[in-house]
């Protein structure tokens, strides 16, 4: 921990880009990740998928096309990898084939992290592998949210009685006390709905639905404004599913919704969170095998280096 020029990525000049064994950012592989300041995770689960899987090889690919991030925020100028000791954490343990386990196993994996006071930057996977973080990282305290989305994720039941999968993980969160739902706001809801009011239980529990028009309407600003707002000075986490942004930029993923914002909007708002108390985050539901191109792949290492100022800064 003396030198921590070994949480640096490598000098491009001397190792290429393409060079190399993949890593989140081309940080350092840390087995030990509770000595870091923020631990890049990535989380190959996609148990909880619906319709289309695959969000379970996001993490590989994403580490992939991440090479391609820079150390220096070119808005900002935050250069995080002087901030903060910052590594890739590899990937948790997940079971393939039992739900319930994959949830422990990865909460497992989050738990010594927490203990530790390390800040988790995890790559998904189906959007309910925050549910285990969240059991992890809120187990003490609730946190709040904000939620970049086309779904808001607070079903109940819809598959048989199953209440475990990725359109129910914040309906659990606020339901095991891990999630304030007062503190947080869901924004970009958009799509048609299997019938009844999908959406009901967000509202009634208090959160803030910012849907796709109301977005439209009032424009990037006001929304980071309500953001803000909502959430206030306590603890809170970013979760950001890319099929919040219109498929032209994120074909890649499981549950499409036309009719999003952009990535511009998206790094825009993420923007707009500096200096608010942020304490985790994920990029969840890139889906390799919709994404030939590889953008979704890039999309979601770009959102992640957005995140990842962020949290750098919230640690100074």
């Amino acid at each position: 921990m003396e030198d921590d020029t070994i949480f640096q990525p490598p000098d491009h000049t001397l190792y290429p880009r393409y060079s190399g064994i993949p890593t989140f950012m081309r940080v350092p592989y840390v087995e030990n990740a509770t000595e870091l300041d923020i631990a890049m995770i990535g989380i190959p689960f996609d148990g909880g998928v619906t319709n289309r899987p695959g969000a379970r090889h996001g993490p590989r690919e994403v580490r992939n096309m991440s090479s391609l991030i820079r150390r220096v925020h070119h808005v900002t100028k935050v250069n995080p990898f002087e901030l903060c000791r910052i590594g890739d954490a590899g990937d948790t343990p997940v079971n393939p084939v039992n739900l319930l386990k994959a949830l422990d196993l990865i909460t497992n994996f989050f738990e010594p992290l927490a203990a530790a006071g390390v800040t988790p930057l995890s790559c998904g996977g189906d959007h309910l592998i925050t549910l285990p973080i969240f059991r992890a990282i809120a187990k003490n305290q609730p946190v709040g949210m904000v939620h970049f989305d086309a779904h808001t994720d607070t079903a109940d039941d819809a598959y048989s009685g199953e209440k475990l999968h990725h359109g129910t993980p914040f309906r659990r969160a606020v339901e095991e006390g891990l999630l304030d739902p007062k503190r947080t706001i869901q924004i970009g809801i958009r799509g048609s709905t299997s019938g009844g009011d999908y959406h009901q239980f967000s509202h009634d529990s208090g959160m803030r639905v910012i849907y796709i028009e109301e977005f439209f309407k009032i424009g990037v600003d006001k929304v980071i404004e309500e953001t803000r707002r909502v959430i206030g000075d306590n603890p809170t986490y970013i979760s950001f599913d890319v099929d919040g942004l219109d498929p032209v930029y994120a074909p890649g993923t499981g549950t499409p919704e036309v009719g999003g914002y952009t990535t511009h909007d998206a790094q825009c708002m993420l923007r707009g969170l500096r200096g608010c108390n942020l304490i985790g985050g994920d990029v969840v539901e890139v889906s390799p095998p919709f994404d030939p191109s590889g953008n979704t792949a890039l999309v979601g290492a770009t959102l992640m280096f957005e995140i990842l100022c962020l949290l750098a800064e919230a640690r100074n």
